[in-house]
């Protein structure tokens, strides 16, 4: 707040409005260095919370997640408190140099949102100057957007009991199709549930205490009962998916940990959710995207093993030494699957050597795969062919001598250094990392997979562990269903609320075909 208040008169004496204006220049000046100042710090937080977030899915990287946590919270106090001072009315004598105030860049609400209009009565209806009546000769329109909070409702069925005069025969209706049988949870509230843990990323106690808000006891025991047996119910859907999936000739993996209660020593151990990404978006294709999941209680190779069995095709990924068995030639025959690279992998390593020690040749590298990532911009989205074309004339120069630099610098380099493992790392897997430039259908990084992990990595820090291996296999099956949803356009909550609805009242239902996300039509979002 500037120290001379809006309402004092201002002083005749020339003198005396100069040094008033002196005064507040200067506190205008000091206040303009402290917002530049906290602008810095924002955009610095910022930044290193962008670092810590790429590598965030790892067990290693717990720590950073929490410190990212941090930052986060950092970033939102100061521009919280930032607003805060924008909104203090300021005094007329106290204008920015410019006069000018900043807004921020308000976007026009959703169309497809309820409307209710509220007509504001004119302060009078007749002219005050002449008395006569005022004609309506047009309007303006303010749009405010307000929240209805969600409420829970009953629906009563009632069914009537008919009895024969003559015969004495009596009828009624079935009960009523709920997708739970003799449990009193209608498939919106199933879907809210499921979406409220495994999206929204609230576990069950938290949902009992906000039903226990709106005046209904559903205590914690009967909303994980629920979840078991809903994710039962919706299993042989994620297996539809699954096979989907798995009909792709390039699949994008990655793992990630999950805590799990390890019963009895009231302690956790380390299961693991795996991925397998179908999404052909950037090279054309128009099939159905899809996300598989799979629960793990460890980590061996032979959990990957068994879950590609029998696929063949092309599989992008990190360097994960599980996987290496996939790859392996057996009996003279090519390998039934070929490995792919990640580019972003490598990128990461040389990154961290560069913030750590500021050196010209890491920021040299840097720059050679920032021009592997143009190219990636400039043919995204365009047929196969065209891709494979455009990376042989563009990226393959660049990757061949990106190959000459880095064997040179490792001949200069001390072998223990961070610079130089991070060069080991790239040329160990040169061949898998080469082979998107003759393959169009391939990607330059394994980003499809990490980004679809992101929901677990967040998931964990608020359900805190799995009570058990079934509920990871849950998590899997909801995990499996939402992220494709996602992937294809739809609201999951609702696409899932009329697949719990479409079960309920076909209790021996087989055809979950047309339930699939890209078979069943979006809706539009509503309120």
């Amino acid at each position: 707040m500037l120290s001379h208040p809006a309402g004092d008169p201002l002083p005749d004496d020339v003198a005396a409005l100069q040094a008033l204006v002196g005064a507040l220049s200067a506190q205008l000046a000091e206040r303009d260095q402290a917002v530049a100042a906290r602008d810095r710090i924002i955009d610095t937080l910022k930044s290193q919370l962008a670092a810590l977030r790429r590598h965030s899915f790892g067990q290693s990287s717990e720590r950073l997640g929490r410190a990212a946590d941090q930052l986060e919270l950092q970033i939102e106090e100061l521009e919280q408190h930032q607003a805060e001072q924008a909104a203090v009315p300021a005094s007329p004598k106290a204008a920015t140099p410019t006069g000018e105030r900043i807004h921020p860049i308000r976007k026009p609400l959703p169309a497809h949102l309820p409307r209710e209009d509220e007509e504001l009565a004119p302060p009078y209806a007749a002219c005050p100057g002449c008395g006569l009546a005022l004609r309506r000769i047009g309007e303006d329109v303010s749009e405010v957007l307000e929240m209805v909070p969600a409420r829970l409702r009953v629906r009563r069925y009632v069914r009537p009991v008919m009895a024969c005069r003559c015969c004495g025969d009596i009828s009624q209706a079935p009960p009523p199709p709920v997708p739970l049988p003799k449990s009193s949870a209608g498939a919106s509230l199933l879907a809210d549930i499921v979406l409220a843990k495994y999206d929204d990323h609230l576990p069950a106690y938290r949902q009992a205490e906000r039903f226990a808000r709106e005046g209904v006891e559903v205590p914690r025991s009967t909303l994980t009962n629920w979840l078991g047996r809903t994710a039962v119910l919706l299993k042989p859907l994620a297996e539809r998916i699954a096979a989907h999936v798995l009909a792709a000739g390039k699949l994008h993996a990655d793992d990630t940990p999950v805590p799990v209660l390890a019963p009895g020593a009231g302690k956790t151990r380390t299961g693991r959710l795996w991925v397998y990404a179908r999404d052909d978006r950037a090279c054309g294709d128009a099939t159905a995207p899809a996300a598989l999941y799979r629960y793990t209680p460890d980590r061996k190779g032979e959990h990957p093993q068994r879950q590609l069995a029998g696929w063949r095709g092309a599989l992008q990924a990190d360097g994960y030494a599980g996987f290496n068995a996939l790859y392996e030639v057996r009996g003279g025959d090519p390998p039934a699957i070929i490995e792919v690279a990640c580019w972003a992998h490598v990128r990461r390593k040389f990154f961290d050597v560069h913030q750590a020690h500021k050196g010209a040749a890491a920021q040299e590298v840097l720059e050679r795969i920032g021009r592997l990532y143009a190219v990636e911009e400039r043919v995204r989205g365009q047929p196969a062919a065209r891709r494979a074309a455009a990376r042989q004339a563009e990226a393959a120069p660049e990757t061949a001598a990106l190959r000459t630099h880095l064997d040179q610098v490792l001949r200069q380099v001390s072998g223990k250094s961070a610079l130089a493992e991070a060069i080991r790392y790239a040329l160990s897997r040169w061949p898998a990392l080469t082979r998107y430039l003759a393959d169009g259908r391939l990607e330059i990084d394994n980003n499809i997979a990490e980004r679809a992990m992101r929901a677990v990595a967040l998931g964990r820090k608020n359900w805190l562990f799995a009570g058990s291996d079934g509920g990871g296999e849950a998590a899997a099956v909801f995990y499996t269903l939402i992220e494709t949803a996602k992937a294809n356009g739809h609201n999951p909550r609702l696409w899932l609320t009329r697949v719990l609805d479409a079960i309920g009242r076909e209790r021996d239902l087989t055809d979950y075909d047309a339930l699939l996300p890209w078979t069943m039509p979006t809706e539009p979002p509503t309120s």
